[in-house]
């Protein structure tokens, strides 16, 4: 069983950034992950994802906005999110691939 520990959520005005973390118990080497959404009264939606060698690919509305990275060594999946909008808001899970496994989430809420 591998538990995954999202961090990083908060408040933050229009136009500001944000880097989430996603911590996991076990090692992330040569396991695809990605970041999904959640806004209120919406279905999960998918953010980016990075396979074992790198490769990212992002949602349209996360293109030139987000960074997906990771960090093997630390078994942890960051997600960087710059010109932060109000239809941002929502709760970012992390998710190991394959196996499948998710994250409780984190709030990021952007307001001013």
């Amino acid at each position: 069983q591998v538990q995954l520990v999202e961090s990083g959520g908060g408040l933050v005005q229009p136009g500001g950034s944000l880097r989430l973390s996603c911590a996991s118990s076990g090692s992330i080497f040569s396991i695809s992950m990605g970041w999904w959404r959640q806004a209120p009264g919406k279905e999960r939606e998918w953010v980016a994802t990075i396979t074992s060698v790198g490769i990212s690919s992002y949602a349209d509305s996360a293109k030139g906005r987000f960074t997906i990275s990771r960090d093997n060594a630390k078994s942890t999946l960051y997600l960087q999110m710059n010109s932060l909008k109000p239809e941002d808001t929502a709760t970012y899970y992390c998710r190991m691939i394959y196996p499948s496994y998710w994250g409780q989430g984190t709030q990021v809420t952007v307001s001013s």
